[in-house]
C-alpha cells in the first residue's frame, strides 16, 4: 500500500497543475531610508552573511548564494544566479558578479555588477508578514527583493535545492518533491515542495516566472535542479522588485496547495506594509537604546551594531507566544544545524549583562522568565532548547540540562536585571523559581569532594573535552559558585530575609578562602586551571581566572600575575584571547577548547583588566572584539578564531550572540565604569578613558523609565562626569575612585549644559596614551610597520603593555613585544616635570636600557601641555622579550 501511495505521488509532481492557481506580482520600488547604521565593504565570496529574525533567517555568503529558513524548517539552500543577455551569447553566472555588499540593521543588499545589468539583493526578515492573518500552521519568514536594471532584455534563471527540513533534531522526511502549481491562462505560478506527509509542505513563488525542466514519470530518473526562469524587459520592469516568496506549512490544513499558494499571495500583497512595519521596530530600538560618542569612532560603530546583533537574534519559540535570544546563527550546509541556532541559557545569560546596560529590561526579564518556565523541577537552569524542542521529548535527550554553569549564571543574571531595572517585583513573583536554583546549587550532594563549591558533577562548567580526563571542579565553576552566592546575598536583601542573605554572604566568603587554598598556584603566581578529586591540581595556563572580575571586584588575593598573563602574548594575540596560553603542552590554535581565540574571553579579561585598575590593556582588549564588527559577517563578531593566525574557524557561528555583547560589557562596565543601582537611584563612575580623550558621552541610559546621558570631559587634570539631571531628576553620582570629590563643572559648559554638581576625579600625574594622534600615525606606520588592524592570515605581532603598577611619583610598565619590534607611545604630564627612566629586559641580568633601545624624545621639558614619546625597540633574538621600564619624578 505504502508503495502505491509513493507512485502516486511522483505521478502528481511531474504534472503541473492549475487547481490551486495563484497570480503574484513585482511591485513596485520601496523607498528604503539609509541616513541609519550601515556597513559598506566590496565583497568576499566566502566571507559570511546572516540576515535574521524572529520567524525566518538567511544565511549566506557575499556572492549572494544563500539557504532560507522558515523557523524552524529549511526550505531550500544553494540558491544562485545566471542571466542571458539577448544577443550575448555568453552564459554569465551572476554570483560571480558581486561587487558589493551594504548591510543595515534592517536589510542586507548585494549588488551585482555587469556590463549588461545590476543586480540588487535586497534580504529581510521581519517579524510581522503579509496583509493580513494566514491560515494557523503557515508560516512565512525571510523576504528577498530583486531589483534588475538591465540594458537589453535579459533571461535570468534562479536554481535551488529543495530541503524541507526540520532543524535538529526533529526527524526529517527524505527529499522533497517539486510539483509546479501553474496560473491557468498564464505562465505564473508556483512550486510546492511536497514530503511524504500531509503535516509539512513548503511554497516558493517569484511573480512572473516559469518553471524549469519538469520531468514526466516516465524519463528515466536523474536528478534535474528546481528553476526559476525570468524574462526581463527593461522597458517593462525597470523599477519593479521581484520577491522570491517562500511559506511552510506545518498542519494538514495548512500544507495544501490551495492553502501554501494563499499564503504565497498574502505575502507578496503585504511586502510594503511588513518591511514599512519592519524598518519602523528597528528605528523604534535604535531611538531607544544606549549609544557612546567617543573620539574612536569605530568602538562608537561597534557598540551601536552589537545591539542590531542582539536584537537581530530574537527568536519566536514554536507552540508558544514567547521570543527568546538564539546564540547565534551560520550556514548548515548539507545538515540541520544552522550554526548554533536554538536557545542556549549560559550563552543568553552572559549577554544579559549587556542588555542590561544598554536597558532593555523588557528582553531581560522575557529572557530570564523564557528560563523559569524550563527548570527542572529540582531547580536546574536549562542549557539547551532547540528551535524544534516543543514537537519532541527533547527531555529525553542529554542536552537540555548538561551543563553546570546556567544555574550559578542565572542567579547572578537575576540580581543583576534586579539592581540596574529596579524590578523588585520580579523577586517576589520568581521567588520560588529563584530560590529552587539557589537550593540546586549549595544542594551537598552536589560537592562530591565536600569542599564547599559546587563542582562539575552536575554536568559540564567550561569545557567539553579536555587531554587525559574531564576536569572534576574547573575554577571557571568555582568563580561564579563563589560570586552566585554573593549575589544571592543580596537577592535575599532586598527580599529582607536577613537569615537567608547572611547564609549565602558566609558561603561566598568562604568559597573565596577554599579558592586561594585550593587554586592559588604560587610557581605561575596565578591559579590553576582545575582541581582534581584527590586534591592535585591541573596547573593548565588558561584564561579561566579572569571571571573572578565579571560581577564586580575580584576576591582574588594574588591577582597581578593572572592579569599579567590576559595580556601577555601567550593568551593574548592581536584578534583576541585564546583559552589556553601557547606555551602549554596542550596548546593546539585549532582546537575548540584547547587555544582558539573567543570574543567571549576576550570580553572576560577586558572587564578583569578595567576593573583591575589596567586600563592599556582593558583597551587593547576591548578593541581587538570592537574590530571584529567588520572582519566577517559585517555587523555581528564571530564565535571563535585561530589561536595562531588571523582567521574564523570554518564551522565558527558567525554571528554569535555572547560575542557581540563582549563589545557592550566592557564598554559600559569597564571603559567608562558604569554601575547602576535604580534601588538607591545611584549611577557608580569608576573611568578608564585613554588619555588623549578629551570628552565622551553615553546617551540614551535608561534610569527608572527615563532615557538619561552621562558626560565625560577633561579639564586641568581631572575627568569631570555629569548627568543630565533635567530627565534624570533624583539620581545621583558616586566614583570609588581616590580624590573624587563633587562640585560645579568645567564639562557642564563643554556640553553646554545648566551648572550642575558632578564628580570630579583627579588623574595621575604620569598617564600611558594607547592610542596616537592622526597626524602621527601614518609616519610611524612607515617607520616601524606598526599595523592595525590586523590583516587575514597573519600572527602575533603587536606590542603591549601586559602591566602597570603605581608608586609614589613612580610609573613601572611591562612592556612585551616581538624581537625586532617596536612600542611607541606617549607619555602625557598632569604638571610640569621630565621623568627619569630606567629598563631591564626580563630575566636578563643588569640595566639593559642601551640595548633594548629606549629613549625619550621631549620637545618641550617644561610645558606639560607637550606629550613626551616613549620609545622602546625590543632587540633582536628568539622569542619575545618583556622589557621593564621605571619612570619616576
Amino acid at each position: 500500500m505504502l508503495n502505491v501511495f509513493r507512485m502516486t505521488a511522483v505521478v502528481l509532481l511531474a504534472v503541473p497543475s492549475a487547481i490551486y492557481a495563484q497570480t503574484f506580482n513585482s511591485i513596485p520600488e520601496i523607498a528604503f531610508d539609509s541616513s541609519g547604521p550601515v556597513l559598506r565593504a566590496h565583497t568576499e565570496s566566502q566571507k559570511p552573511l546572516t540576515v535574521a529574525g524572529e520567524r525566518g533567517v538567511i544565511l549566506g555568503q557575499q556572492d549572494g548564494t544563500f539557504e532560507a529558513w522558515v523557523l524552524p524548517v529549511k526550505l531550500l539552500s544553494h540558491l544562485t544566479i545566471e542571466a542571458r543577455i539577448a544577443g550575448y551569447s555568453v552564459p554569465i553566472d551572476v554570483n560571480q558578479q558581486a561587487a558589493e555588499i551594504e548591510v543595515h540593521p534592517d536589510r542586507t543588499v548585494i549588488t551585482y555588477s555587469h556590463i549588461g545589468f545590476t543586480v540588487r539583493q535586497v534580504m529581510f526578515s521581519p517579524s510581522a508578514v503579509g496583509a493580513g492573518p494566514v491560515e494557523p500552521g503557515a508560516k512565512t519568514g525571510p523576504i528577498v527583493l530583486f531589483q534588475f536594471d538591465c540594458l537589453h532584455p535579459t533571461d535570468f534563471t534562479l536554481r535551488f535545492t529543495p530541503e524541507l527540513k526540520w532543524m535538529w533534531p526533529e526527524r526529517n522526511e527524505g527529499v522533497p518533491g517539486a510539483e509546479w502549481v501553474a496560473d491557468s491562462g498564464t505562465a505564473n505560478g508556483y512550486y510546492v515542495l511536497h514530503s511524504d506527509y500531509p503535516d509539512l509542505a513548503g511554497a516558493v513563488a517569484i511573480p512572473g516566472a516559469t518553471p524549469g525542466i519538469l520531468a514526466p514519470y516516465q524519463e528515466r530518473p536523474q536528478v534535474h535542479p528546481v528553476e526559476f526562469n525570468l524574462h526581463i524587459d527593461p522597458a517593462r520592469d525597470h523599477g519593479r522588485m521581484f520577491p522570491l516568496l517562500m511559506a511552510v506549512g506545518t498542519t494538514p490544513a495548512a500544507a495544501t496547495s490551495a492553502a501554501l499558494g494563499a499564503t504565497l499571495a498574502e505575502l507578496n500583497a503585504g511586502i510594503a506594509a511588513s518591511y514599512a512595519a519592519h524598518a519602523k521596530a528597528y528605528d523604534d530600538m535604535l531611538a531607544h537604546s544606549t549609544t557612546i560618542e567617543t573620539p574612536d569612532k569605530a568602538l562608537n560603530e561597534a557598540f551601536q551594531w552589537a545591539e542590531v546583533s542582539i536584537e537581530q537574534l530574537r527568536t519566536r519559540v514554536q507552540g508558544t507566544d514567547e521570543t527568546a535570544l538564539v546564540a547565534g546563527y551560520y550556514a548548515s550546509a548539507d545538515s540541520a544545524r544552522p550554526g548554533f541556532g536554538w536557545f542556549f541559557g549560559r550563552d543568553a545569560l552572559y549577554t544579559l549583562y549587556a542588555v542590561d546596560g544598554y536597558g532593555d529590561f523588557a528582553l531581560s526579564k522575557s529572557e530570564l522568565e523564557f528560563l523559569i518556565h524550563r527548570q527542572r523541577a529540582d531547580g536546574k537552569i536549562m542549557h539547551e532548547y532547540s528551535q524544534t524542542a516543543a514537537a519532541m521529548d527533547w527531555k529525553a535527550f542529554p542536552y537540555m540540562y548538561a551543563a553546570a554553569d546556567s544555574t550559578p549564571l542565572f542567579l547572578l543574571a537575576v540580581a543583576d536585571y534586579v539592581k540596574a531595572s529596579g524590578d523588585v517585583g520580579f523577586l517576589t513573583a520568581n521567588r520560588d523559581a529563584i530560590e529552587k536554583a539557589w537550593a540546586f546549587e549549595v544542594d551537598p550532594a552536589h560537592d562530591t569532594d565536600h569542599d564547599g563549591i559546587y563542582d562539575n558533577s552536575q554536568g559540564t562548567g567550561w569545557v567539553e573535552s579536555w587531554p587525559g580526563a574531564m576536569p572534576h571542579q574547573e575554577i571557571y565553576l568555582a568563580l561564579l559558585d563563589q560570586q552566585a552566592s554573593a549575589a544571592m546575598a543580596g537577592i535575599e536583601d532586598v527580599l529582607k530575609d536577613s537569615d537567608k542573605s547572611a547564609a549565602a554572604k558566609k558561603r561566598a566568603d568562604a568559597i573565596a578562602k577554599t579558592i586561594e587554598a585550593e587554586y592559588y598556584d604560587p610557581a605561575k603566581s596565578c591559579y590553576a586551571f582545575s582541581r582534581n578529586a584527590d586534591g592535585s591540581q591541573d596547573r593548565t595556563s588558561t584564561v579561566y581566572p579572569a571571571l573572578a572580575w565579571w560581577s564586580g571586584s575580584s576576591v582574588l588575593a594574588h591577582p597581578e600575575g593572572c592579569l599579567k598573563q590576559f595580556a601577555a602574548h601567550t593568551l593574548n594575540t592581536d584578534w583576541g584571547l585564546r583559552d589556553v596560553s601557547s606555551d602549554e603542552k596542550i596548546y593546539d590554535g585549532m582546537s575548540y577548547h584547547q587555544g582558539s581565540v573567543w570574543p567571549l574571553f576576550t570580553g572576560w579579561a577586558a572587564l578583569a583588566e578595567y576593573r583591575a585598575n589596567q586600563p592599556l590593556a582593558g583597551y587593547q582588549m576591548l578593541m581587538e572584539n570592537a574590530n571584529l564588527t567588520r572582519a566577517q559577517d559585517l555587523g555581528a563578531d564571530t564565535e571563535l578564531l585561530s589561536g595562531d593566525f588571523f582567521v574564523p574557524f570554518g564551522r565558527s557561528t558567525s554571528h554569535q550572540l555572547w560575542s557581540s555583547a563582549m563589545v557592550i560589557t566592557p564598554t559600559l562596565r569597564g571603559l567608562f565604569g558604569v554601575s547602576i543601582d535604580a534601588q538607591t537611584k545611584t549611577i557608580t563612575v569608576n573611568p578608564h578613558l585613554p588619555v588623549s580623550w578629551d570628552h565622551a558621552k553615553i546617551k540614551g541610559l535608561q534610569l527608572g523609565g527615563e532615557k538619561c546621558a552621562l558626560y565625560f570631559g577633561r579639564k586641568a587634570g581631572n575627568v569631570e562626569v555629569s548627568l543630565d539631571q533635567d530627565s534624570c531628576a533624583g539620581w545621583k553620582l558616586r566614583s570609588d575612585q581616590d580624590g573624587a570629590s563633587f562640585g560645579p563643572l568645567w564639562v557642564d559648559k563643554l556640553w553646554n549644559l545648566p551648572p550642575d554638581h558632578g564628580i570630579r576625579i583627579p588623574e595621575q600625574d604620569l598617564q600611558v596614551d594607547p592610542e596616537f594622534s592622526e597626524e602621527g600615525t601614518a609616519w610611524r606606520e612607515k617607520l616601524f610597520t606598526l599595523r592595525s588592524p590586523t590583516l587575514p592570515g597573519e600572527e602575533t605581532r603587536q606590542s603591549r603593555v601586559v602591566l602597570e603598577r603605581r608608586g609614589q611619583h613612580e610609573l613601572v610598565l611591562k612592556v612585551e613585544g616581538a624581537p625586532g619590534t617596536y612600542y611607541m607611545a606617549d607619555l602625557i604630564r598632569r604638571r610640569a616635570f621630565v621623568p627619569k627612566f630606567s629598563a631591564q629586559i626580563d630575566g636578563e641580568a643588569g640595566s639593559q636600557t642601551r640595548f633594548a633601545g629606549i629613549s625619550m624624545i621631549d620637545t618641550a621639558p617644561q610645558n606639560a601641555d607637550e606629550p613626551i614619546t616613549l620609545n622602546i625597540h625590543f632587540p633582536p633574538g628568539e622569542g619575545w622579550k618583556t622589557i621593564t621600564v621605571t619612570l619616576s619624578w
